[in-house]
């Protein structure tokens, strides 16, 4: 049975930029850097979480799998201090979306350096 999520595969076209992005804007660190042959992947994660993050490189993966969906996933992270995040990824020239209401709670979502869109909330 499955009992929580290992990793997830993020598809960039430069991994050395979506590594500084993650680590340089949120704060992300590197949990670790392997390669095999062309294969390159570079796995973080925010401090202490379960889950982590692997950067691939798109183009070698679309080669290597025809066919395979790269298509960005739709993360959602959660913060404790949204508006704290929210004007600290301003001040770092992050692309943001203005801060919503939901009845869950506060979010608002934010754009890496490749146009690819995730979201951040604090719970109620």
């Amino acid at each position: 049975m499955i009992n929580q999520v290992g990793q997830i595969m993020l598809y960039v076209n430069n991994q050395d930029e979506a590594r500084d992005f993650w680590t340089e804007k949120f704060g992300f660190a590197v949990v670790g850097e392997e390669s095999h042959g062309p294969m390159r992947w570079i796995e973080i994660a925010p401090q202490g979480a379960a889950t982590t993050i692997i950067l691939h490189n798109k183009e070698l993966v679309a080669q290597m799998n025809p066919g395979m969906n790269l298509g960005t996933p739709s993360l959602m992270f959660f913060t404790d201090k949204l508006d704290e995040l929210y004007a600290d990824l301003k001040n770092k020239d992050v692309k943001v979306g203005d801060i919503v209401e939901l009845p869950g709670g506060k979010v608002f979502n934010f754009a890496d350096k490749e146009d690819n869109y995730f979201a951040v909330m604090q719970k109620k």
